[in-house]
């Protein structure tokens, strides 16, 4: 499910190109795919089974960014946490999966634009392959 107009001004070449990524590293699994910046987002991607109707899934997902519009404001703490100048760090942030009992949400961040994607449970190991195209894609849109 791809908005006709995108709130947050995401250019369709973006959006086709972090759903196909998404797919490609989720498959089936893959339920929903949310672009977000710090003032608005757009479901880029929405599996048929899931809502009755679009509003219903923007009220839901719009609850979901909420939530996750923190990690914006995480980043400076982050970046000392993860980089400190005593070289004990652990690199730089890749993405962050919030396991459920039912699933798990995937969030990653790139400057002012993030991407939610949830799933269905699943192997772990294909997140990584997920969030790293869809942050490549993200930097290339910058």
């Amino acid at each position: 499910m791809i908005d006709e107009v995108y709130r947050t001004e995401i250019s369709e070449e973006l959006a086709t190109g972090i759903v196909s990524a998404a797919r490609t590293g989720l498959g089936d699994t893959l339920r929903s795919i949310v672009y977000f910046t710090p003032s608005a987002f757009d479901v880029l991607y929405l599996r048929q089974d899931l809502y009755d109707s679009r509003e219903a899934a923007r009220a839901v997902k719009g609850t979901l960014v909420e939530l996750e519009r923190v990690g914006f404001a995480e980043g400076p703490v982050r970046t000392r946490v993860t980089d400190p100048t005593d070289g004990s760090g652990i690199g730089p942030y890749e993405f962050t999966v919030r396991f459920h009992d039912d699933g798990f949400v995937v969030r990653v961040l790139q400057g002012d634009a993030g991407t939610l994607m949830t799933t269905d449970g699943m192997d772990v190991n294909a997140f990584e392959d997920a969030a790293t195209a869809v942050r490549r894609l993200l930097a290339d849109g910058e």
